[in-house]
């Protein structure tokens, strides 16, 4: 299945959904009103959206996700890279290293991925 592109606001509700789901639609609005300063109508205009999308299911005001946070992350990404750097995860490891620095720790896990992706070829 392809993972449905959404927008910055459907993401951050989202991940509002990931962190509390299964979570009531009245719970959601208050979450979202909270942290995103929503107003009901938006909420439900999203949800609605996003349900119809395929992306979340509201069955008797219960609300989860049909796409997980690393579906979504890895689809995003992976356009991102694409897009920009014309697919080159080198190019991108780059261009985010030029200017960030990345610890001792980061390298290791960066490391790390990289020989189990190895040892899974």
């Amino acid at each position: 299945m392809n993972t449905p592109k959404v927008s910055e606001s459907e993401y951050r509700f989202c991940r509002i959904l990931w962190e509390d789901e299964p979570v009531k639609s009245s719970v959601l609005v208050s979450l979202c009103q909270e942290q995103l300063g929503w107003k009901p109508t938006t909420t439900y205009t999203v949800l609605k959206r996003l349900s119809e999308r395929g992306i979340v299911k509201n069955e008797n005001t219960l609300v989860t996700s049909l796409v997980s946070r690393e579906e979504m992350e890895s689809a995003e990404s992976g356009e991102f890279v694409e897009k920009k750097f014309d697919g080159s995860l080198p190019a991108f490891i780059a261009a985010f290293t030029k200017h960030q620095r990345l610890s001792r720790h980061e390298i290791d896990e960066v490391q790390q991925m990289i020989d189990q992706f190895r040892k899974e070829k």
